[in-house]
């Protein structure tokens, strides 16, 4: 057996990195992948390797040197045009090895686990592709397979059919062929392929002439949980570095990210809170059926959005402002409230982070699970008193609930007392009272005028990627301040469209909060069985556990994430844990949830 690395291109869309160097001489994590690669074949028996050069050619064997002598018998073919051919050129200058052999064949810019070649090689077909599922993340070579995996067609890009996806795998770009099919089938294709189309074309291309024959011989092996990545571009080199981290960092990695966790295929994300529940089937359907629209018209300015807003959460359009997320208001908010804001901790910190620290006033509950009461509330302030009171209901990361008359009472004393009352209520719809404890009211927030409700669209109704906040208020000079201060044009088509049609979709969503209900009280059973877990009620859609000895919040997180490709939130780090071990674990489906709760159970083994 033989290897055969293909390594002539140039890597134009890596930019800066390979201005210099070849694209297998770029590092992921401190690595060159044509260092790992070689490192992986030397756990081989091999014949030889042949890699062909072109770009930085003399680079690259400069740096291989003779680092793998008695390892790896290393052998070199130039293309002397790799900038006027194709891969399928650069294959071609090694056919008289490929007659010599069994081969590996092999693209430089992959990164992938060591266990790839041992799947490859102890699978008794002489001829063989691994392929993957298709994901979104993946572009280049497609092939459909039967139910006996034999590869029955060469997807091409120019044929390749969003309708057809379910059906289509990604080629990994890891072949084994045997010496007899090259001889026999390939190599002369190759030769009758180029002669007619010429040099700039991809080998694949041949591969799927062959496969149009009645028996092609070519095999494919789908890969399950084996983490591979193709790096043509800085996005591409970004994920393969946080997928291939070290234990250590490869948390740290991804929770940098702050989302766009659909990037990783598999991952359950147990840190970003959202309703697994909604928006329903009939929802995304009607989204989907305005796609085209959507997408290539403008959306509306601030007054037409304000008024769906309103329409949309029952409240006066001069009374409501909808932004890019919440964070987006929260940010033009916090830049506005003037002298102390008081603070219960530990919560989320979007509002004391937008704020000059001597600026607030923080209350840390002494109770084991940061519960307080309004009573509580009052206690503290009272003593000492703020400007202005951030309330987060339920609270994040604890869940912490006050409930909706006592919320009232709050506000209350926050009006005797002149004091400015924000209420973030973005988890409030999760909670056992629903859907009779918002303060989306209009005689509400004109009984409290100081008032401010903030709420996240993102989080009750599960639509975070149309980035829809409200904030509510009857002082109408502080809303019509914040809709000066965002972007006329601060909402895209989508989220407009959602405001739009809602009302419509009530019935269903009030239907999945029920739903909601039903499955965390089920999922904190199943969590509260875990002996190393002490798991908090709350009345969100997340639960705070303290993780006991001789087991640590990090240690946890890490495991997770390398072992089940399960992400979770440590919150040993926040303010006003004071180290203590604890993790926030957020509600998805019963699926999701009972497959978390497995992983849990098998870190005790």
């Amino acid at each position: 057996m033989q290897a055969v690395i293909l390594a002539a291109g140039m890597g134009r869309r890596l930019g800066d990195l390979t201005k210099d160097n070849t694209k297998c001489m770029v590092k992921v994590n401190g690595v060159a992948l044509i260092d790992r690669l070689l490192g992986q074949l030397s756990a081989l028996e091999l014949n030889r390797v042949v890699i062909v050069v072109g770009y930085e050619g003399d680079k690259l064997i400069a740096h291989i040197g003779d680092r793998y002598a008695g390892r790896l018998n290393i052998e070199y073919i130039v293309n002397p045009i790799y900038d006027r051919t194709n891969n399928i050129y650069s294959l071609a200058l090694t056919k008289d090895k490929l007659q010599e052999d069994d081969t590996l064949l092999i693209e430089s810019d992959l990164i992938f686990d060591d266990k790839m070649f041992s799947l490859i090689l102890g699978n008794p077909y002489p001829n063989l592709a691994l392929v993957a599922k298709y994901q979104t993340w993946m572009d280049g070579t497609m092939v459909r397979i039967d139910e006996d995996n034999n590869v029955v067609n060469f997807i091409t890009k120019s044929a390749f059919k969003y309708s057809d996806v379910d059906y289509y795998y990604k080629t990994v770009n890891i072949y084994k062929f045997s010496r007899e099919f090259l001889v026999q089938k390939y190599i002369p294709f190759l030769d009758a392929y180029c002669a007619a189309l010429g040099n700039n074309e991809y080998y694949e291309q041949v591969l799927r002439v062959i496969c149009m024959l009645d028996n092609s011989e070519l095999k494919a092996l789908p890969i399950s949980g084996e983490k591979w990545y193709e790096i043509d571009d800085v996005q591409d080199l970004d994920i393969a570095e946080a997928l291939f981290a070290s234990d250590e960092e490869h948390q740290k990695l991804y929770m940098k990210r702050f989302g766009g966790y659909w990037r990783f295929p598999g991952m359950l994300d147990y840190c970003y809170l959202v309703n697994p529940y909604f928006p329903s089937p009939r929802l995304k359907d009607e989204l989907r059926a305005n796609f085209d629209t959507l997408l290539t018209e403008y959306p509306s300015g601030m007054y037409v959005n304000s008024l769906l807003a309103g329409k949309c959460f029952g409240v006066r359009q001069d009374y409501v402002v909808p932004g890019n997320g919440a964070a987006e208001l929260i940010k033009s908010l916090m830049g506005r409230l003037e002298g102390k804001l008081g603070v219960i901790y530990p919560t989320f910190e979007e509002y004391p982070n937008r704020r000059v620290k001597d600026t607030l006033e923080i209350f840390v509950p002494q109770t084991e699970d940061f519960h307080y009461t309004a009573d509580d509330v009052i206690g503290y302030f009272s003593e000492h008193r703020p400007d202005s009171l951030l309330l987060i209901n339920p609270d994040n990361p604890s869940g912490n609930y006050i409930p909706y008359k006592d919320v009232l009472r709050l506000a209350e004393w926050c009006k005797n007392e002149g004091v400015r009352l924000v209420v973030d209520e973005s988890f409030v719809d999760f909670s056992s009272e629903f859907p009779h404890n918002t303060l989306l009211r209009n005689d509400l927030l004109e009984r409290f005028p100081d008032m401010i409700v903030v709420k996240s669209i993102s989080k009750s109704f599960g639509v975070p990627g149309l980035r829809l906040g409200i904030m509510a208020s009857a002082d109408t000079e502080l809303i019509a301040f914040v809709k000066k201060d965002v972007s006329i044009w601060n909402l895209n088509s989508f989220a407009e469209f959602f405001m739009q049609i809602y009302t419509k979709h009530e019935g269903d969503y009030r239907k999945a909060a029920e739903k909601f209900g039903n499955e965390r009280g089920r999922f904190y059973e199943d969590l509260s069985s875990i002996p190393y877990l002490k798991v908090y009620p709350s009345e969100a859609n997340y639960f705070l556990c303290e993780v006991m000895p001789p087991y640590n919040s990090h240690n946890l997180a890490v495991t997770l994430l390398k072992n089940h490709n399960i992400l979770i939130k440590d919150c040993s780090g926040k303010k006003a844990f004071a180290g203590r071990n604890c993790i926030r674990l957020a509600v998805r489906n019963r699926q999701d949830n009972e497959r978390l709760v497995s992983a849990l159970k098998q870190v005790l083994i």
